[in-house]
């Protein structure tokens, strides 16, 4: 049986501005696949992720996203293409001034959730899958590193996405936290859901395998080598 791939990308060339960033990308992956984005600091990876969510425009090749066409993704689309997506950033971008709850809530509301006791399952079972079940009401500044990437991914879950997009999520994190957070990730992938994480932390394949794709001297390598 032929897998269904939730990413695929071809012939793609990526821009910031009028500079070519990537050339002549091609990329598939898979529902349930766990895959690393490996490269230099500037050799695209950050880019790649962005085209993926919507945030630069495919001008050159073809390339869809949990059934979006990228190429003809109008401005209107994008918050849609992104409940589809799970965004966990490295600098976790939560909202300061509010509880862990209400960062949870926010997102809810913005992405068209009306129903206030589906709103509060939805974020009690998330909070519950990170492993933060008691500290919904705390805020940002009062949690640990490691429990604000937690909410970070507990975030990125709540619209049940079909892919986890993740830059670089351990990058300030201590080892045995780093671990946990890869832990939570590999489970996400096991659900069925895609994992493309861009990792300077080659530490991890061995522990948590994937597949391994490469940015490098303008090219992505796919498939360079899977760990296993």
């Amino acid at each position: 049986m032929e897998q269904e791939s939730i990413i695929k990308l071809h012939n793609v060339s990526i821009f910031v501005k009028k500079n070519l960033i990537l050339n002549n990308v091609s990329l598939s992956i898979n529902k349930g696949e766990f895959v690393y984005l490996i490269g230099k600091t500037g050799s695209g990876k950050s880019s790649l992720l962005k085209v993926l969510y919507g945030d630069l425009p495919i001008n050159e090749g073809e390339g869809s996203v949990a059934g979006f066409d990228l190429r003809a993704l109008k401005s209107g689309e994008v918050p849609f293409l992104r409940r589809k997506l799970g965004i966990v950033f490295q600098d976790f971008q939560l909202l300061s001034d509010r509880s862990a709850r209400d960062n949870l809530m926010f997102v809810l509301k913005a992405t068209g959730w009306k129903d206030k006791d589906a709103m509060n399952e939805r974020i009690n079972d998330v909070l519950g899958k990170v492993g933060l079940g008691t500290k919904g009401f705390k805020m940002p500044h009062e949690l640990s590193g490691g429990e604000q990437q937690r909410l970070a991914i507990a975030r990125a879950l709540l619209n049940d996405p079909d892919v986890i997009l993740a830059d670089e999520p351990s990058g300030n994190l201590d080892p045995e936290t780093s671990n946990e957070i890869m832990d939570l990730f590999y489970d996400i992938s096991k659900n069925g859901r895609a994992v493309l994480m861009a990792t300077h932390n080659y530490t991890t394949f061995e522990r948590f395998p994937g597949r391994i794709v490469k940015c490098e001297l303008g090219k992505v390598i796919a498939d360079e080598n899977v760990a296993a």
